[in-house]
């Protein structure tokens, strides 16, 4: 099967194609497990950082991605959940134990045996892959292929996110960068707190535009003053001014929600601009998100049509998967990228 592979970490500054188009060899279903012949795979910022060993895969050469859409192929000998032409998603969680206290409360993203798809097992950037079937999801009738993509990852983190806020109807809401999540996350935000203002922060007056036109009542810079004080905010930004800034737009008592993997280093020394009477006295929380639980997947899929949410993509071919990871670093982003095979 054609796939593209990831042989070696690498900085794309000095690597512009980390990525190679391959056969690889066609895998083929455990037990449990079902074979997905992939028709899309979304591109995330997550692949930058195991591209450039942020959050490096165990082994190589391994095949990223994982927001998979396809339909079930093949199931393996005691996989009875899915049958053969069955529409599926995939997304980052691929496993875990299921035993441990974690998995037991249905927090399984946090198990010390998570598996991610695309990084700790072979991901979607490929022609087949494989999943155990309780970890493959019904896609909704409403969606397209291309529509389902964005939301088995920037969607379900987004929903999580939100969730991790604590928001209430009628609280200010701030959104820290806008791109695949964030435009996914106002139109959740909306629908579930009609009665709450949004402000958005992004580096680009095109990313703003973006924003009003999904019903942001204030967009600015990262550095801009908001109108008001937020309630809670969540960052979805791959660096560390942001997150310096917006503790400092939290009103007391407000909660910071970090929508991210890793952090770049490039300025990390920002942290050293905190103050602790500004940014954080007053009660002010930060938390960060860990992956998603196998119910974030499932509960969002179905808040998302019925909302309905409605993701904005960028096609790309499969042989064009550098390209898209190139245009996600250089932050040319509108929505979501995706691509098809």
């Amino acid at each position: 099967m054609r796939a593209m592979v990831l042989h070696n970490i690498t900085r794309l500054e000095d690597n512009q194609t980390p990525l190679q188009i391959e056969e690889f060899p066609m895998p083929v279903p455990k037990e449990k497990e079902v074979l997905v012949k992939v028709s899309v795979c979304g591109v995330c910022h997550t692949e930058l950082d195991e591209i450039e060993g942020r959050t490096p895969p165990p082994r190589f050469p391994v095949i990223l991605g994982h927001q998979v859409v396809g339909t079930v192929e093949k199931q393996g000998e005691r996989a009875t959940k899915f049958k053969t032409g069955d529409r599926v998603g995939i997304a980052w969680i691929h496993s875990a134990c299921g035993k441990c206290t974690h998995c037991r409360n249905g927090n399984d993203n946090l198990c010390d045996q998570f598996q991610a798809t695309g990084r700790d097992t072979h991901g979607g950037y490929a022609e087949y892959t494989t999943v155990s079937e309780d970890y493959a999801f019904p896609i909704p009738e409403l969606f397209s292929d291309l529509e389902a993509a964005p939301l088995l990852c920037a969607g379900t983190i987004g929903y999580r996110s939100l969730r991790l806020t604590n928001m209430r109807d009628g609280d200010i809401l701030g959104l820290v960068g806008f791109g695949a999540s964030a435009h996914l996350v106002i139109q959740m935000a909306r629908h579930r707190y009609p009665h709450s203002k949004i402000f958005v922060f992004a580096r680009t007056e095109g990313e703003r535009a973006f924003a009003r036109d999904l019903g942001a009542v204030w967009a600015g810079g990262i550095d801009e003053k908001p109108p008001e004080k937020m309630n809670c905010a969540i960052d979805t930004t791959p660096v560390w001014k942001p997150i310096v800034e917006a503790l400092g737009n939290l009103a007391p008592g407000g909660r910071l929600v970090i929508n991210a993997i890793r952090k770049e280093n490039i300025d990390r020394d920002a942290l050293l601009k905190l103050e602790y009477p500004h940014h954080l006295w007053h009660e002010k929380e930060i938390k960060s998100v860990a992956n998603v639980a196998r119910t974030d997947v499932s509960e969002f899929l179905q808040l998302a049509a019925k909302i309905p949410i409605k993701p904005e993509v960028q096609t790309f071919k499969l042989e064009e998967a550098n390209t898209a990871l190139l245009e996600l670093k250089g932050s040319k982003i509108r929505g979501a990228k995706v691509l098809i095979l």
